[in-house]
């Protein structure tokens, strides 16, 4: 019979995910709330369960990740992503890359694509957004939001960018064709590089602190010198310059440039 260390072991498997890089304790809970509402009794019932019903396979993999997200969540991050960010990085070089990594169901890469329309930058971007959960990235691909979703949006934005579906609202094509979405476990996958800005928000949270480090060590690597790290409020990087970053504003990490590094030797 199945303990519960060999059960998340092989459950993460079949899910692709590594369960031991998640905190043990708010993991534990979901697994054993589905174990509960299912009433199944063993571990190797709750596999059998898995690999035989989709549906619950689906509704696993659901509770594994936890995806929520909104159009321009914490206003005050992509103000100052439109205002002071963005135009950085665009006076910095011609063609710059930014990263929503952990899009859930796309919101935020969306938001980051209608900031660089506002600001007439789209030609001059490439944004990229990937996830490890697929079905969540079939829903940010298709790119229809409740009204809870957008209710960040202010009215013109909204009739801008969205039409009415129903009781949803579906975003422009123009805006959809700007991100790149792709299937990606950060912890186990390769980066691109020279990369200008990475958000990385509400992700690492459930992550253990082994994981976490493991991750801001990517991170770095892939940002290119000068490069941005956006993290959620409540994520922030308290040992920021032992990783490698400066801090820059609340929630905004930077990787140092290359004549900073020089001058610091």
């Amino acid at each position: 019979m199945l303990d519960y260390l060999s059960f998340k072991k092989i459950a993460g498997e079949l899910a692709g995910i590594n369960l031991e890089n998640y905190k043990s304790q708010q993991m534990d809970r979901r697994i054993h709330s589905l174990m509960n509402a299912w009433k199944i009794e063993d571990y190797d019932q709750f596999l059998t369960v898995l690999k035989t019903d989709p549906r619950k396979y689906l509704e696993f993999e659901k509770k594994l990740t936890i995806n929520v997200s909104e159009f321009f969540r914490n206003p005050e991050r992509f103000a100052e992503l439109q205002t002071t960010i963005i135009p950085l990085l665009a006076a910095e070089r011609r063609n710059f890359t930014i990263w929503s990594a952990g899009c859930s169901n796309g919101a935020e890469p969306y938001s980051v694509a209608i900031i660089l329309r506002e600001l007439g930058l789209e030609s001059r971007a490439r944004l990229l957004a990937s996830d490890v959960d697929r079905m969540i990235l079939a829903q940010a691909e298709r790119a229809v939001y409740s009204p809870n979703e957008v209710k960040n949006l202010p009215p013109e934005m909204l009739a801008k960018y969205f039409s009415p579906e129903g009781e949803h609202y579906r975003l422009a094509v123009e805006i959809k064709r700007m991100v790149e979405f792709g299937h990606q476990d950060l912890l186990r996958d390769p980066f691109e590089t020279d990369l200008d800005l990475i958000i990385c928000r509400n992700v690492v949270i459930y992550f253990t602190e082994t994981a976490k480090g493991l991750l801001y060590g990517k991170f770095l690597a892939a940002l290119r010198p000068g490069g941005f790290l956006l993290v959620g409020g409540t994520e922030p990087l308290l040992n920021y310059r032992q990783m490698g970053y400066e801090s820059y504003m609340p929630s905004f990490y930077r990787k140092p440039a290359l004549e900073e590094r020089s001058e610091a030797r």
